[in-house]
């Protein structure tokens, strides 16, 4: 099976689909870091308006299949007149997907700093944004980094699903060889090898960072995540 020059001809194809696949991940990510903090702290908003909308947001995009999603974006949303190109349907897909999950890890790590800490600050005259920008998100953001690394090795493979809208990832530029040279064996194969090769390096970066912030902890006299 494995012969080594047709293996060598299916490599650029699939790195190149690779690169998409990276690239995909990498803005999604950014996106649901940004707007997961936006919906995390309107989670603790004083205003119930706000808390009942963000509540929805989050149990409606977790509850719904990202697969689903990703179908009503480029599918059902040009009849309203909203046509997004794969990549952006993609981006969005996995963004509004994972911001859900990262709302409620902000809003997780923001709720498990001490109590005494906002009366103290609030006893000084802090405003709240000022607590919030100073005191609480630097070390909630400390609280939840390991979460939120794991969130990209997650976004990375969870990206396979974007082939489902034509967009020419990985997963997608692996079925077309596939399809037009009978090699499934040898092509997913090397798909499976090359998203491994990509995530494994993420994952054990995750670990030395989650270590890191443990031996942090420990040096200061924290107690580790």
């Amino acid at each position: 099976m494995f012969i080594l020059r047709e293996m060598i001809s299916f490599l650029p194809p699939l790195l190149e689909g690779a690169w998409i696949t990276i690239m995909v991940s990498v803005v999604a990510y950014v996106l649901a870091l940004a707007v997961g903090l936006m919906f995390g702290l309107a989670r603790l908003s004083q205003f119930w308006p706000v808390r009942w909308a963000a509540a929805a947001y989050v149990q409606f995009f977790r509850g719904t299949p990202l697969l689903l999603q990703l179908f009503f974006i480029y599918y059902v949303l040009p009849y309203g007149g909203i046509v997004l190109t794969p990549f952006a349907s993609g981006v969005m897909g996995l963004t509004i997907n994972y911001s859900a999950y990262m709302a409620e890890v902000f809003r997780s790590g923001i709720q498990a700093i001490p109590r005494g800490q906002w009366v103290a600050a609030r006893s000084l005259g802090m405003s709240r944004r000022l607590l919030m920008r100073r005191i609480i998100l630097p070390q909630a953001i400390r609280i939840v980094i390991p979460a939120l690394g794991n969130f990209f090795v997650s976004i990375f493979k969870d990206s396979a699903l974007v082939s489902v809208i034509t967009m020419r990832d990985l997963m997608f530029s692996g079925e077309l060889l596939a399809s037009a040279t009978f090699k499934h064996f040898e092509i997913f194969t090397m798909v499976a090898v090359i998203y491994f090769v990509i995530s494994y390096p993420m994952a054990k970066l995750m670990e030395y960072v989650e270590a890191r912030l443990d031996t942090s902890r420990s040096r200061f006299g924290g107690k580790p995540a």
